[in-house]
């Protein structure tokens, strides 16, 4: 199996810690085989990291997360393979020679890691995150790394690491992650305080550590932190005098040095970025922004830089004869003076991650040499698999063509689509758009609405990134998983209801926090997903994207337990029919039964339903029950993915008379569908979801019409202008840049590529 790395930077990048997630056919892979695996370069085994992310019901695999470590040509693109077939392999060179198996080891309360060059150990219950750290016989104290620390309403509050565990290792790779709060002896926070988690990766042989500092807003109120720091203090100021620099970039790093030791600083303002011409997708790059001290003694320099920060505003740098300043949320009275978007409102139950990569270096070291790692930082090498490879494991719908069956135009249209999007910067903001049409209807009473990734905006980009292999549709996704795991869950609460579910769109996220009494917004079942969190971990191998999809599936649980479920269409058949794909796709994720269970008393709602109104129609006023087609196609889309679990002849009668229906009811005499049945709304509707009913009824009976019903919706869709906008402006917490909510991509796609590769096969599109 090929995996192909494009063209990226001008210089070779040696033993590059290079990763990508990998699809399997079901009974292709064992745990033998698995165990055999290895990733080539020119016909040797490299040294690599392999861990299973997900099996098939009869325990073969079905995605490998695999990392390794591979050297990357300058200006040109490289393909390395992942052998499969055991026969190929000489279990005596899995692994290069040197590399050490243990990384990481545990006592009782303390892990030590050592990667070959540099160890330091951490340990519980502290008050700081190293115990103590040397790196080229320089030796850093523990009261050199001092955060994070928050400073809100004047008070300093400081971190304790309460424990410490391990992620993640291997012979090439780890992560331990220390799980805290900030201390509060006076008690001045509410609920349960404020909570963090600090995660490091490190990789062996690299002088770097990317440290994580995630915090979790766990008290009943909205707070508005005054600053968020992470510092390393130079001790040995008195022997040497360092060269201090910050730097910033959007197209060459201009950087600010002193020989002197002087301090230079940078700063991260709405102001800054509206006025800043930019033209990169910034979900993939915007710039860099790194602070460097050469020498902290021995000769031992460190380089910070901090990930996606202008994506992130505000943020700030300094460097000094004193040591770095990270300021992952600046002193707000200081931004006061220059800036009028200052303030950052965390509600209650919200939690934000930020990042930053830890560079240890020699003090002579080349500028050009730490920003050269600075912006691979900020826009790593990322491979992919060809197309078949996705379309053979069977892990995605049927949204496969080969290439010399593929129109143009759609291809291009599709491209346009994922790429004609708002990018808001912002800490709390990036990675979802606002819906102009929720904001103008006054859903948010004169706020933003934020999608927060309404439709599974993230499962729609995997599905394109899997089918295209263009890089920017991988980091569309991952951006928006971020911060979907991050903001538009509600990490706390003091209604269960509530906790670990997924924010209905609204202003602010989820809603504002009541003083006291947490956050009260909007949770529902019909606005909960969970299959682009799957993706994002079979993709990245990041465990907290299923702890979160898991998270999301016991709150759908919780929900479906209340009165307002008990009754058969009383609620619209998007609510439920949410629920039953989210609850499909844990079980096949899972094979947990308990996911299955409830999907199983969803689909005997659904046939009551249907026996009581004998179609699935909607309360809507007083004295009407209405067909509404998209929402019909959504519980079609659910009962779908069900019934490829199930099987069962009653499933797909229930969906064919869904969709029948539909036909003989939701049309207009020119052939499109219509929005809902009333006079007052049957105007032409230009909902993609109906598309996915039609596909779906010609995979089930193969009968042409059905993709007949559809051609018009689908040419009027392919054809509707989208554009890519760089227009920028403040707007609320925001720097909005270009216009359109992720959700019209996130409803689009599976509903359009379906029907496209379906009237492909039927020969119903012109080339």
């Amino acid at each position: 199996m090929k995996i192909h790395f494009d063209k990226l930077y001008k210089d070779e990048r040696k033993n590059e810690l290079l990763g990508i997630g990998v699809p399997f056919p079901k009974g292709e892979l064992t745990l033998k085989e698995y165990e055999r695996l290895a990733v080539i370069d020119s016909g040797k085994i490299i040294p690599s990291q392999i861990k299973i992310t997900s099996t098939w019901e009869d325990g073969s695999i079905r995605f490998i997360y695999v990392r390794f470590l591979g050297t990357l040509p300058g200006n040109a693109a490289k393909d390395f393979v992942l052998v499969t077939t055991s026969d190929m392999i000489d279990n005596s060179n899995v692994f290069a020679d040197g590399i050490d198996n243990n990384l990481v080891t545990r006592t009782n309360t303390a892990i030590s890691v050592s990667n070959g060059v540099f160890n330091f150990r951490v340990a519980d219950f502290q008050n700081g995150p190293f115990q103590e750290l040397s790196y080229e016989g320089h030796v850093f104290t523990r009261n050199q790394f001092i955060g994070p620390v928050l400073k809100m309403d004047g008070y300093v509050f400081s971190p304790i690491f309460e424990l410490w565990q391990i992620v993640e290792n291997g012979p090439i790779f780890t992560i331990i992650e220390a799980s805290g709060h900030f201390e509060d002896n006076n008690q001045r926070l509410s609920g349960e305080g404020i909570k963090f988690t600090l995660r490091l990766s490190i990789t062996c042989d690299k002088p770097w550590i990317e440290a994580a500092v995630r915090i979790f807003n766990c008290t009943l109120d909205t707070i508005e932190p005054d600053e968020l720091t992470f510092e390393i203090r130079n001790t040995g100021k008195d022997k040497v005098i360092p060269r201090t620099t910050v730097g910033i970039s959007n197209f060459k790093t201009k950087f600010e040095t002193s020989d002197e030791g002087e301090e230079v600083s940078k700063t991260i303002t709405a102001e800054l970025l509206e006025r800043e011409a930019n033209e990169h997708f910034a979900e993939v790059f915007y710039g860099t922004f790194l602070a460097d001290v050469s020498d902290f003694g021995d000769g031992v320099g460190i380089c910070a830089t901090v990930f996606q920060a202008q994506q992130n505003y505000p943020k700030a740098i300094s460097a000094s004869s004193d040591g770095i300043k990270i300021s992952l949320l600046p002193d707000k009275n200081r931004l006061m003076d220059i800036s009028n978007s200052y303030s950052v409102r965390f509600e209650s139950g919200m939690a934000r991650e930020q990042r930053f990569l830890l560079h240890f270096h020699d003090a002579g070291e080349d500028l050009y040499e730490l920003n050269n790692r600075s912006i691979i930082y900020q826009m790593p090498d990322t491979g992919y698999v060809d197309p078949e490879i996705f379309e053979q494991a069977g892990v995605f719908p049927e949204i496969f063509l080969p290439q010399k069956e593929q129109i143009d135009d759609v291809e291009i249209a599709l491209i346009d689509k994922a790429d004609s999007h708002a990018r808001c910067y912002g800490i709390l903001n990036w990675g979802d758009a606002p819906d102009p049409g929720y904001t103008s209807q006054g859903r948010g009473g004169g706020n933003l609405v934020w999608t927060n990734n309404e439709y599974d905006y993230p499962h729609a980009m995997y599905m394109m990134y899997a089918r295209t292999g263009i890089r920017r549709m991988f980091d569309y996704a991952n951006v928006a998983c971020w911060h979907w795991m991050d903001v538009d869950i509600c990490h706390y609460n003091t209604d269960p209801l509530f906790v670990n579910g997924q924010w209905e769109h609204q202003k602010r996220h989820s809603g504002n926090s009541e003083p006291g009494r947490g956050t009260r917004g909007i949770m529902a079942c019909s606005h909960e997903w969970v299959e682009g969190l799957l993706d994002h971990y079979h993709f990245t191998g990041d465990e907290r994207a299923l702890e979160t999809a898991i998270g999301i599936g016991r709150n759908v649980l919780a929900l479906l337990d209340t009165p307002a479920y008990q009754v058969p269409g009383e609620i619209g058949a998007r609510e439920t029919g949410w629920a039953l794909r989210s609850l499909t796709a844990l079980y096949i994720e899972t094979h947990d039964k308990k996911w299955l269970e409830k999907a199983d008393w969803i689909v005997g709602q659904f046939e009551e339903w249907n026996d009581k109104y004998g179609n699935w129609l909607s309360a809507y006023t007083d004295n009407t029950t209405i067909r509404v087609g998209f929402m019909i196609s959504v519980a079609v889309g659910s009962l779908m993915r069900y019934y490829r679990v199930d099987g069962s002849e009653r499933v797909k009668q229930l969906i064919m008379k869904a969709i029948d229906d539909i036909v003989d009811n939701c049309r207009t005499p020119n052939g499109l569908f219509y929005y809902k049945e009333l006079p007052s709304l049957a105007r032409n509707g230009n909902n993609t979801l109906l598309l996915e009913s039609m596909a779906i009824a010609y995979e089930i009976t193969k009968e042409d019409r059905y993709l007949d019903y559809g051609l018009k919706t689908f040419y009027k869709q392919i054809s509707s202008q989208s554009g890519i906008s760089f227009t920028k402006r403040i707007v609320e917490d925001t720097v909005m840049v270009g216009n359109g909510p992720t959700k019209n991509f996130a409803q689009s796609f599976l509903p359009l590529t379906l029907f496209y590769v379906k009237a492909v096969q039927a020969n119903k599109l012109l080339q």
